[in-house]
């Protein structure tokens, strides 16, 4: 058996029986927390999205791929529903910037299935016309129906 000696000191004009178990419960309370620090390990073992540093101390080997879109938010999303640890740092060495997505080796299925993925979004995407664009072929069709309905108006008048 060991035993354990605690010192604790409470400042206070009076010292009364539930001064002093506020004091030990709160003594307690830390002393789990602290526990708890102490015993938890530091390394990251989440899923989705963390820094390279994060990834690289997991022990399993690293690869990247290349991004050249600036919207890079979208694949994270993409990511995160295939259940993939990445990790995604900008190259500024290039003119245009590229995004250099890392990933681990043993998650290259998921990773690829994720990228076919995002990249028929993106094409999805670019291939739908702009709502403003529609907007404007709209607008364009109703000013020549009015002007024609004018028109007819203005002969029908003229008698």
């Amino acid at each position: 058996m060991n035993e354990r000696n605690v010192c604790l000191i409470i400042k206070g004009g009076k010292l009364t029986a539930k001064a002093l178990a506020k004091a030990i419960k709160l003594f307690l309370a830390c002393n789990k927390k602290i526990a708890k620090r102490m015993t938890t390990p530091k390394s990251y073992n989440g899923k989705g999205k963390q820094s390279v540093k994060q990834l690289t101390r997991q022990g399993a080997g690293v690869t990247n791929i290349e991004i050249n879109d600036s919207n890079i938010k979208s694949f994270e999303s993409v990511a995160r529903k295939y259940g993939v640890d990445f990790a995604v740092k900008k190259d500024v060495s290039e003119t245009p910037p590229k995004w250099l997505v890392f990933f681990k080796g043993r998650d290259a299925d998921a990773i690829t299935a994720a990228f076919k993925e995002y990249s028929t979004i993106q094409l999805k995407k670019s291939m739908q016309p702009s709502l403003l664009e529609n907007l404007r072929n709209l607008m364009e069709k109703v000013k020549n129906q009015v002007l024609d309905t004018i028109k007819n108006k203005d002969r029908g008048i003229e008698l």
